[in-house]
């Protein structure tokens, strides 16, 4: 069974910084890309960050270029994402998932998906 685990949220003040993680099992994930998506309360889920599994590809969204990074560790099958210089407007449910294109991914069509994790950025 394929499974997406994160973990890492919590409660940040602005300006601070958090890890996430997300644990993926059940399947060999060489060739997927692996993304965040956040949605925050009445919006729309939205794209964060995306990675390659080699690690050499990164793409971002606007809102988060220069403050947050993706990366990967392959021996621990595990995705990061670490948040720095958090502002209040980045308080979401942060979801982890993973397609083989790209593209796609960054589209929202994940073929995989997990529970989220809750971050929550204090002004």
């Amino acid at each position: 069974q394929v499974q997406l685990v994160e973990s890492g949220g919590g409660l940040v003040q602005t300006g601070g910084s958090l890890r996430l993680a997300c644990a993926a099992s059940g399947r060999d994930f060489t060739y997927y890309w692996m993304g965040w998506f956040r949605q925050a309360p009445g919006d729309d889920r939205e794209f964060v960050a995306a990675i390659n599994w080699s690690g050499d590809r990164t793409y971002y969204a606007e809102s988060v270029k220069g403050r947050f990074t993706i990366s990967i560790d392959n021996a621990k099958n595990t995705v990061y994402l670490q948040m720095n210089s958090s502002k209040p407007e980045d308080t979401a449910e942060y979801y982890c998932t993973a397609n083989l294109n790209g593209e796609r991914l960054r589209w929202g069509y994940g073929d995989y998906w997990g529970k989220g994790t809750l971050v929550t950025v204090s002004s």
